[in-house]
């Protein structure tokens, strides 16, 4: 399994960010999600994808305080 997918999950719990959410903000299913973060699937760009759109939602959550 790639260390970034790690990196992820953990972000993900930290702040309080659900699979769903980070499925929608990028425009996938959350199943296939789940198969790339559970190093199932390794679809070309799915690091730089899954990354940028955290950031979107994280940049969000900071924008609510």
């Amino acid at each position: 399994m790639p260390e970034w997918t790690g990196e992820i999950v953990g972000a993900m719990h930290v702040n309080k960010i659900t699979a769903k959410q980070l499925a929608d903000e990028i425009g996938w299913d959350a199943k296939y999600l789940s198969a790339i973060l559970n190093g199932h699937r390794t679809p070309v760009n799915a690091e730089k994808q899954v990354r940028a759109a955290l950031a979107r939602l994280l940049e969000g959550k900071d924008n609510e305080c």
